[in-house]
């Protein structure tokens, strides 16, 4: 798990009434709503006996209380009040959580749980068709999953599970000319993207799709990458010039064995309002094979090293993903999960937070980060 990235917190209406408690990377976050409607995110840990930010209450000055002993914080992370120290009191510097820059889009609001400044940190992924004529959006959704994010991530980046996982998307190696075409792959700044090929994709059912949908075996095209560590692009042409699916997934890792995917599904064909359930329906479909197999891979966690597994040709992306990966690590990115782990019941830590750049006196410890090469 890797800090300095952008990550799913909830979403935007979850926040509307109140606050909302993340876990995410193993930690546990706030979000909530200022008196101006603003989404903030923050450590959700209170400074002063470890309290549950998030169990509080949010006050029309724009705060969240801590619901032990009353400590108000505003959006910056700033204690503003200390209940017992009375009126007027000043505020120890100390008293203080880690803040986490906000951007809302696509009906999610993301954090970015790291601490480079605005100007070193990677932007969030920009869906350039969101809300623009001609496409339609499904309801955000969320997907809860008992896997390590990674893996989620190189499934779907993976050319040939396609053909035995999904049904519809492949002839289940029956055919004797099966093989996969090699993956386009261009490297982006902490990401890649890849165009891949399928030579024979099967005819679409006309009774789901209507007569627009593809009626014979012929070629697919699919482009699709990943950003950072957490964010899967994938877009699925059924033809030259229309009926195509484009789909985002923004990944929100718990810890090491929990995952929670923000799903974003655009289309520019079946814009009528009353497919949405069906098209959703359809997706979910083909997202409960992926379950079913990754709920079963061994290790469950992404092997340390190449030479526990071998890859061939048709994993090439994979590779390129695992290498961004290693680079993540050697810019001292990764969290320690194992030193976290063994000092957790007695340390509470954070995600250090680009205020950790230009003020001291925090009081939590940031969390523990393999040492860079």
């Amino acid at each position: 798990m890797y800090i300095n990235f952008w990550y799913p917190v909830c979403l935007s209406d979850e926040i509307n009434e109140g606050s909302k408690k993340a876990t995410i990377l193993g930690m546990d976050f706030v979000a909530f709503r200022d008196h101006e409607g603003v989404a903030h995110c923050l450590s959700n840990v209170c400074v002063h006996r470890g309290g549950s930010l998030a169990n509080g209450i949010c006050h029309e000055d724009g705060t969240i209380a801590c619901p032990y002993h009353g400590w108000r914080y505003n959006g910056q992370g700033k204690c503003t009040k200390i209940p017992s120290l009375g009126p007027d009191a000043k505020i120890p510097n100390r008293a203080k959580v880690d803040s986490y820059p906000v951007i809302e889009r696509y009906n999610i609001v993301f954090a970015f749980l790291g601490d480079l400044p605005e100007d070193e940190r990677p932007s969030l992924y920009e869906i350039e068709e969101y809300e623009a004529e001609g496409w339609r959006a499904n309801q955000t959704t969320i997907i809860d999953i008992d896997y390590n994010y990674e893996r989620s991530i190189e499934n779907g980046l993976d050319p040939a599970h396609n053909e035995f996982v999904h049904p519809t998307h492949g002839f289940s190696g029956a055919r004797n000319d099966y093989k996969v075409n090699p993956t386009k792959i261009t490297k982006v700044d902490r990401g890649a993207d890849f165009e891949q090929l399928f030579d024979a994709a099967p005819p679409l059912d006309e009774e789901t799709y209507g007569e627009t949908a593809r009626k014979s075996d012929g070629e697919l095209t699919v482009w699709g990458g990943y950003r950072g560590p957490n964010t899967l692009i994938t877009q699925i042409h059924t033809k030259k010039d229309s009926n195509w699916f484009h789909q985002y997934f923004f990944e929100q890792p718990i810890n090491e064995f929990k995952t929670k995917i923000f799903f974003v599904n655009m289309r520019n064909w079946l814009m009528e309002e009353n497919l949405d359930e069906m098209i959703m329906g359809r997706n979910m479909e083909v997202v409960n094979q992926d379950i079913e197999v990754l709920d079963n891979l061994r290790p469950v966690l992404t092997p340390p090293t190449l030479t526990k597994e071998i890859f061939v040709p048709a994993d090439l992306i994979i590779g390129e993903y695992r290498s961004s990966l290693e680079d993540f690590t050697k810019k001292g990115y990764k969290i320690d999960v194992k030193k976290m782990k063994e000092t957790q019941h007695q340390t509470a830590y954070a995600i250090p937070s680009p205020a950790r750049r230009k003020e001291k006196s925090w009081v939590l410890d940031p969390v523990p980060l393999v040492k860079s090469k």
